[in-house]
């Protein structure tokens, strides 16, 4: 059953947040789908997680770009899950879709945007209605606390 962990960012970016989050992934042995609303999301992080730390890079490319299922992470507007993922993020918004195949979902929304907040709410509830194990993780000055 897919796990699904919502993580609420209120001291870091998204850009701060995620490339942290899929080096986790990363380091687990999973693949990683990141799902996000707009192709120019998309856009940007293909440029970012090659470049977003001096000493370090992501394995990514977006889905439409050849061999995009041998890819760790894959960039995408879609629903598909093109490198056979352990690990979905949601961004911006993004719908979740259906969420077998994936061990854990993760969904990052932006704590002081109150669209933002909503849009989380709502997939929280469309979630929990699914029967899906939930968490809550909220930013904390030390890190990130599991609040439910």
């Amino acid at each position: 059953m897919t796990e699904v962990w919502f993580y609420h960012l209120e001291r870091t970016s998204l850009d701060q947040a995620l490339p942290e989050l899929l080096e986790k992934t990363l380091a687990r042995g999973w693949r990683a789908v990141v799902r996000a609303r707009e192709p120019a999301r998309i856009d940007h992080l293909d440029g970012w997680l090659w470049s977003y730390r001096d000493d370090s890079f992501l394995p990514h490319g977006p889905v439409q770009e050849p061999n995009a299922e041998r890819q760790p992470i894959a960039l995408t507007t879609g629903f598909d899950n093109p490198n056979a993922a352990d690990a979905l993020f949601l961004i911006d918004g993004a719908e979740p879709g259906e969420l077998a195949g994936y061990v854990r979902c993760v969904v990052l929304f932006d704590g002081v945007d109150e669209a933002a907040l909503a849009t989380a709410r709502a997939q929280w509830s469309q979630v929990k209605s699914m029967g899906l194990s939930l968490s809550y993780w909220k930013q904390q000055g030390r890190g990130w606390e599991k609040q439910a």
